[in-house]
């Protein structure tokens, strides 16, 4: 007999089962229970876009999420002693690579890319240093575009964007927006999404990017305008 204080906690995970076969069909959540055999703790997970599957490589490690979503192609790798957490509604797209010799800790509600690389190790030895490995940290609400890297050492505060193919090799300040492959910090955005940036800043990363006709808000402009004069 299931106890009273079970059944808020056994309805809301029906609710959500529900509406997830109602957005992505019942193949999705069928596959994300076989992929929760595969984590030694996790929600509701759901997988999307066929085969290949997401694979799994745990070398003795930890895997843990929670009601998360997996596109094919994910692989995921934790080594002996490693652990890798994911948090509550974060969804990772087709061929992402989530490498963990020690730790990679992603938040809640992140968006992560197809092809993104994220790894805390270099994954072989340097002459005369052996093996570096430092734990990554991607805070909650963080999108990742495509074909970024995230390299060891690095924590990316929550609010933030990596735009498409940035290696991040520095730390972030929460509600960054980085781009380029030098992963450069061209504005700050806070959480209400109010925007503190260096007009000029921004305009010379479009002028770079070859747009032609700079297709900027006219608020945005007029500001450059004003720090000119």
């Amino acid at each position: 007999m299931i106890h009273a204080a079970f059944l808020p906690y056994l309805k809301d995970i029906w609710n959500r089962a529900r509406r997830r076969i109602r957005t992505n069909g019942i193949l999705s959540i069928l596959l994300g229970l076989w992929l929760k055999t595969r984590f030694q703790k996790s929600g509701l997970l759901w997988v999307t876009g066929g085969w290949p599957l997401p694979e799994i490589e745990n070398r003795g490690g930890r895997i843990e999420a929670g009601g998360c979503g997996f596109a094919s192609g994910v692989h995921l790798q934790c080594w002996r002693g490693a652990v890798i957490r994911i948090g509550h509604g974060t969804r990772i797209n087709r061929n992402v690579e989530i490498v963990a010799a020690q730790s990679v800790t992603i938040g809640r509600n992140c968006k992560i890319a197809r092809d993104v690389i994220i790894m805390d190790t270099d994954q072989h030895q340097l002459p005369g240093v052996g093996l570096v490995v430092r734990p990554i940290e991607i805070e909650d609400n963080v999108w990742i575009g495509a074909r970024a890297i995230i390299l060891k050492g690095v924590k990316i505060g929550r609010d933030s964007i990596i735009g498409a193919g940035a290696v991040v090799t520095k730390s972030v300040p929460p509600g960054s927006v980085v781009t380029g492959p030098a992963a450069r910090v061209i504005k700050l955005v806070d959480a209400d999404g109010c925007t503190a940036v260096a007009p000029d800043l921004l305009l010379a990363r479009m002028a770079e990017l070859q747009f032609g006709e700079l297709l900027v808000a006219p608020q945005l402009a007029s500001g450059a305008d004003s720090e000119r004069q």
